[in-house]
């Protein structure tokens, strides 16, 4: 790498090895001659219409349902973002994933807006969304709302939102599942987890009632033991499986961008992709999961995404070793969900895990609005405790060596 390269900021090499892998990976791999978004602008100007290759499509479980690869995260207020609805449309992203809580509602405000306007699309989307409540009425009137507000007379798919355990999946909620499919208002029930995501879906995959499953699934969680039984087990049990958080992103406050992230990146660089496609990509390498959920906030993350998947090139033995390297290598900045060894350390619920996800969205996404309305939903006591408690003994069990006190401490101060 020339010695200039190597003073680049962080955000600069990122931005850097972003436009080199979406300039070129549809001219070297799609043979379509450029940027997607340049040959939509000649579309619209009247010039002959690109040849886009169609997104491949995966089953999902024993649904008899086929999706598309890649999935459009409704975290976004789509209500003033009607354009990432029509060119997933145009583009054949024809999954998207939503929630009740998405924006204040206003995720399937812009979605239900959009189906007005368009009704014809409806039945060429598989449309999901969620609810988070554990009262059955409650969560009733969240589904009913979600219909009202989508303007649509079913979901697709129903997720309960924010599983950790399997005794959430009660027999009570079946038989709710069970109504809400005989009334039509759901074709098919799962749930979305980012805790303890390998053991519940062995779990899972047991009780004969879950359709589909949305689980945090990259390169720093997928090559753990639990996480292979997990998916293998749904797999066999015919659960479709959503792989999401395939990004990674870190919880910690990054210090400085160091040689081997630069080498990292400039490894897919060489290849004509960006490590962003490339963290993509080793996940649809499994073709046990069904699709990748990708908050697509803007047109270029979009072409990029759309990009990626339409990609035929497989990834070698030594792009595999360098993202398990990586993935050693950055472990202490990325919590990978095992609640269950840091909350047993600690003699109870802390809600650790939780924190470290809304670190996440702080640190990695950028987004500090999010962070915070999701820290004001946790009990008052764990959030008025946070910053006293000693984390040492849930640090000394940690698996991935993380600063969970440090952490904690710092979302006290940023989140509170």
């Amino acid at each position: 790498m020339p010695q200039e390269d190597k003073n680049l900021t962080r955000r600069e090499f990122i931005k850097k090895a972003g436009v080199t892998g979406l300039t070129t990976l549809f001219a070297v791999s799609a043979g379509v001659g450029g940027d997607l978004l340049a040959e939509e602008a000649k579309k619209e100007a009247g010039d002959q219409k690109p040849q886009i290759p169609d997104i491949p499509m995966r089953k999902f479980g024993k649904t008899g349902v086929e999706v598309s690869i890649l999935s459009l995260g409704g975290i976004v207020d789509f209500t003033s973002n009607q354009i990432l609805l029509k060119k997933s449309l145009d583009w054949n992203i024809s999954y998207w994933d939503t929630a009740n809580s998405y924006n204040g509602g206003n995720s399937e405000l812009g979605i239900g807006k959009f189906f007005e306007k368009f009704p014809e699309a409806r039945k060429k989307i598989f449309l999901v969304t969620k609810g988070g409540s554990r009262d059955l009425k409650e969560l009733t009137k969240m589904l009913n709302l979600s219909l009202e507000r989508m303007k649509t007379d079913y979901i697709d798919l129903y997720f309960l939102h924010h599983v950790r355990n399997v005794t959430e999946l009660t027999p009570e909620l079946k038989a709710w599942v069970e109504n809400a499919k005989k009334e039509k208002k759901i074709k098919f029930f799962g749930f979305s987890t980012h805790s303890n995501m390998g053991t519940l879906m062995q779990n899972a995959s047991t009780l004969g009632w879950i359709d589909g499953i949305m689980t945090t699934y990259n390169y720093k969680v997928m090559f753990t033991d639990e996480m292979k039984k997990g998916v293998e087990a749904c797999h066999k049990a015919g659960i479709g499986v959503t792989a999401m958080k395939t990004q990674a992103r870190r919880s910690r406050r990054r210090r400085q961008t160091t040689e081997d992230d630069l080498s990292f990146a400039e490894k897919f660089i060489q290849k004509g992709y960006s490590p962003e496609q490339a963290k993509l990509k080793i996940v649809w390498e499994n073709e046990q999961i069904a699709s990748i959920c990708s908050q697509m906030t803007n047109l270029t993350i979009m072409s990029a995404n759309m990009a990626a998947s339409v990609d035929k090139t497989k990834l070698e033995l030594s792009d595999l070793g360098a993202f398990k390297t990586h993935a050693a290598k950055t472990c202490n900045e990325y919590c990978a969900g095992c609640s269950e060894i840091c909350e047993k350390a600690m003699g109870g619920d802390t809600c650790i895990a939780e924190v470290m996800r809304y670190m996440m969205y702080h640190h990695g996404y950028g987004d500090t609005k999010r962070a915070r309305e999701e820290f004001a939903s946790l009990p008052a006591r764990i959030r008025s405790n946070m910053a006293q408690l000693d984390y040492s003994p849930a640090e000394q069990v940690c698996p991935q060596k993380i600063a969970i006190g440090e952490i904690m401490r710092e979302a006290s101060g940023i989140l509170a």
